[in-house]
């Protein structure tokens, strides 16, 4: 596999961290931070990246980069019109409900690969490690971390992002999926979503309690 240039790297970091400086950059990609100023600084002049000087506590202000719409480009929606069209036409021609059928048999599927995938794993740990490596390889950038009790899935980019706005079923579904991946004892739910103009979509993953568990 080929290895990622600097600058493909700086692209996506800031893809996953949405806004750094420039010694947060040198100290994720492992250079100096003249080096990662000067990457930044060249990716500003071919209007990849944008800096916003912002003041934080007394001294002078600090300069945070984020990407523009350019940037953001760089990680396409996959085959985004083609897809919608296709969706467009098995709407019109054979009905909403032929629409649900279709996803329903996506989530179907999907779920079976993704349950033979995590089937041995030993630990939610594990699950989260083995999920979110399929679901980067499927174009979605993902990455888990925990705090406190809590679990966070995380999906900086959504790779059928054009689908799912033209129907929003395919988000249900992965909603569905990741549910029934994690089984009854945890409840998943998304408290971050691409479609509602956040930055990336994000999952609470949080074990239930005895008490609600018998209730149920």
């Amino acid at each position: 596999m080929k290895k990622k240039s600097s600058s493909e790297q700086l692209l996506m970091l800031l893809k996953m961290r949405c806004e750094l400086d420039a010694a947060t950059v040198a100290k994720e990609l492992a250079m100096t931070k003249e080096g990662a100023r000067q990457h930044l600084l060249k990716l500003e002049e071919d209007g990849l990246v944008k800096k916003e000087c912002k003041s934080i506590g007394v001294g002078r202000p600090f300069s945070f980069y984020s990407l523009t719409d350019a940037g953001l480009a760089k990680f396409p929606d996959t085959h985004a019109d083609v897809t919608v069209q296709l969706l467009d036409s098995v709407r019109n021609i054979l009905g909403e409900n032929a629409l649900e059928l279709l996803i329903s048999d996506r989530e179907k599927q999907t779920y079976e690969r993704y349950e033979n995938e995590l089937k041995s794993a030993k630990t939610v740990e594990d699950k989260l490690e083995r999920l979110s490596k399929i679901r980067s390889q499927e174009g979605y950038i993902a990455e888990w971390t925990k705090e406190s009790s809590d679990y966070y899935f995380i999906e900086n980019h959504c790779p059928i992002c054009a689908a799912a706005r033209a129907c929003q079923r395919f988000c249900r579904a992965e909603l569905q999926n990741f549910q029934k991946l994690f089984g009854a004892q945890f409840k998943v739910e998304r408290i971050q979503h691409i479609l509602a103009d956040e930055n990336r979509c994000v999952y609470k993953i949080g074990k239930l309690d005895q008490e609600v568990l018998s209730i149920k």
